[in-house]
């Protein structure tokens, strides 16, 4: 694992990850925890390795997301605390039990969501009115996406970006936006909670410097591509995303 081709690999992955995360609001963790631990990293190395590699992405994809008006600040700030509260919590539950045991189940969730996402976006009157979440219900979707997220290696943005996209809580946009932004903060805590209960001598620093160095990069590139993308494509490729992902959770889970 410490070879220039296998340095070079955890970057490209560490681009595409985020470039993905960035356009389409998912898949940063999803993507990179699973390869992770197929080369071998146990659930709660590879989390906290990918989640420190987040922090300068999320930060940078956050950023550039507010700076090109994709961030609604009525979907942002209700989910910050929560967010940030269920990360701690999945985390330390992380270093006592295998996380793994439970993707399958989550996995199916999400694919139920993405296919009323992609049913949504292929309805001719996908504009309709609908009633929105009130900032409760944001609230304890990020609570619940957060500790997901750090229990599974990923699952803020599969969680909440459909949530929020199918209760029109604003343009996909605005949604993809503002979860990236929140992110940041939720990463952040998942990472000094694995600090805290498995030892920074655990994280695999190889992994975290690669994958740091190409979300960097892909970040600001991820956020343009959201902003220019019409509504419907981008809702069409959240919803076929997120049940590709997890179909394929579902499948290697299967005995």
């Amino acid at each position: 694992m410490g070879t220039p081709l296998f340095f070079a690999l955890m970057v490209a992955v560490g681009w595409l990850a985020q470039f993905v995360d960035g356009t389409l609001g998912m898949g940063y963790g999803v993507f990179s925890s699973s390869l992770l631990v197929s080369i071998g990293l146990a659930p709660a190395v590879a989390s906290a390795s990918v989640h420190t590699a987040e922090i300068v992405s999320t930060l940078l994809s956050g950023v550039s997301h507010h700076l090109f008006g994709n961030v609604k600040k009525e979907i942002f700030l209700p989910l910050v605390l929560p967010g940030v509260i269920g990360a701690v919590a999945g985390a330390y539950l992380l270093s006592s039990i295998p996380g793994a045991k439970i993707k399958p189940y989550v996995s199916l969730i999400l694919v139920a969501m993405g296919c009323l996402v992609l049913y949504r976006f292929l309805r001719k009157k996908a504009n309709a009115p609908r009633e929105q979440l009130p900032p409760w219900k944001i609230s304890l979707l990020g609570l619940v996406a957060g500790f997901l997220d750090a229990l599974g290696g990923g699952g803020w943005g599969p969680v909440a970006t459909p949530s929020l996209i199918l209760a029109r809580n604003g343009h996909p946009r605005e949604v993809v936006g503002s979860v990236n932004l929140a992110e940041f903060f939720v990463t952040v805590a998942a990472v000094v909670t694995f600090l805290f209960t498995i030892g920074a001598e655990s994280f695999n620093w190889t992994v975290v410097l690669a994958m740091l160095i190409g979300g960097g990069i892909a970040a600001p590139i991820g956020a343009w591509v959201c902003k220019k993308l019409p509504h419907r494509a981008l809702g069409f490729a959240i919803g076929a995303l997120l049940v590709a992902l997890n179909l394929r959770t579902i499948i290697l889970a299967w005995p």
